[in-house]
């Protein structure tokens, strides 16, 4: 049998039959999606442990540390120990912030001699330390102002001619796009694509390497007629209605199980994820054209999925890069991923405005059949180089 069906039953005998195409495949996607599901299905980190050193002791002092322990985020686990028994604390990570309250703090405050609050936090844990440090920095402030208006009110001033001075100007902040700050849908909406995207790569790549590897290019090209067109089509096709299935699975997980914001409708979303695979197929095969070696290829197919999670912009934004950075990250299937899921799923605009993005994904398929002249000749020769 020769043409595009018999390379397509060929390869989904070989899919079947190999374990690491299996675990490949199918285990390791549906692992990361439970795991990461899993680990950020409360949204919020909550109740995080932190010391309290309350030197002070004192009415305002306690009533201090209660309002701080009333934060959802944050868990006053230890009170009243010195300085260097929470630092030990914190260095064992029992703990990932202290707060230091002054010896004489209610006295000073209420006598105008700005007493100082001093607290520590664990940045090495980013998430974390920055929540707790959000929540200390906001009851210090909460601190002051409820001092200020003691001391204004013991003068003989009312609350309304007071709170002008302390809070002149009055936040009401209203998050667009994810309004509970759930880390779930920051995350989860890109790390999971990007998972695939590294999938994609590595199979792509060894999906040829291994009939090169094999020495059965030749044989490989003589069920396409000596058709490279053929060939990749055939090849593909059965890892790309995988891959579609994975990528249906994520979004009945991700918009219809646990309601992440999804204001374009499925179809926008699925052709972004469709464009996804695609475009990290075609990176896989000029991978192999550009450097003609399947374990050199192999390599840096793992490399660039690795970097895509740092350089597409969702942890550190592009414009913050290098400029040489920030045009690099464009090279990347999962930078044109990201921006279509904030335009799309996020912030719900017209699917015109995408366009842009999904032509670039796009792009990359058609750029890949530059490279396929060199595949067909790595196949044909059987070309395996250590």
């Amino acid at each position: 049998m020769t043409g595009i069906l018999a390379i397509f039953k060929r390869e989904w005998l070989r899919i079947s039959t190999s374990k690491i195409c299996i675990w490949g495949l199918f285990v390791t996607p549906l692992l990361s999606l439970i795991i990461l599901m899993w680990m950020m299905s409360s949204g919020l980190p909550s109740r995080i442990p932190i010391a309290v050193v309350d030197l002070d002791n004192s009415t305002t002092s306690r009533s201090l540390v209660r309002q701080l322990d009333a934060f959802e985020k944050t868990d006053v686990k230890y009170k009243s120990l010195s300085f260097k028994e929470a630092r030990e604390m914190m260095q064992r990570m029992e703990v990932y912030a202290v707060l230091t309250i002054p010896k004489d703090f209610a006295k000073d405050a209420v006598s105008g001699n700005r007493p100082k609050l001093v607290y520590y936090t664990n940045n090495a844990f980013l998430i974390s330390g920055s929540l707790l440090f959000q929540d200390l920095k906001t009851v210090s402030t909460l601190a002051s102002a409820a001092v200020g208006l003691q001391t204004a009110e013991a003068k003989g001033f009312t609350a309304n001619q007071v709170m002008p001075i302390l809070q002149p100007i009055t936040i009401d902040s209203h998050p667009i796009g994810n309004p509970w700050l759930n880390y779930s849908v920051y995350l989860n909406n890109v790390i999971l694509p990007g998972i695939l995207q590294l999938i994609i790569l590595m199979f792509t790549v060894s999906a040829f390497g291994s009939e090169i590897k094999s020495g059965t290019g030749s044989k490989l090209l003589a069920m396409g007629n000596n058709s490279i067109a053929k060939v990749v089509i055939g090849k593909l096709l059965p890892y790309t209605i995988l891959y579609a299935i994975m990528a249906l699975l994520f979004m009945s997980i991700l918009y219809y199980y646990n309601h992440f914001p999804l204001h374009s409708g499925f179809w926008p979303m699925f052709f972004n994820y469709l464009c996804l695979i695609l475009a990290a197929q075609g990176a896989g095969v000029m991978l192999l054209g550009i450097f003609r070696n399947y374990r050199f290829a192999l390599s840096i197919a793992s490399l660039i999925g690795m970097v895509s999670f740092s350089i597409t912009g969702f942890s550190f934004s592009t414009l913050a890069m290098d400029g040489s950075l920030s045009a690099l990250s464009n090279f990347f299937p999962l930078r044109h991923f990201f921006l279509i899921y904030v335009d799309q799923a996020l912030n719900g605009i017209p699917f015109g405005y995408s366009m842009y993005q999904y032509a670039a994904l796009l792009c990359f398929v058609l750029l890949s059949i530059f490279f396929w002249g060199v595949l067909k000749r790595l196949l044909k020769e059987n070309i395996y180089e250590l």
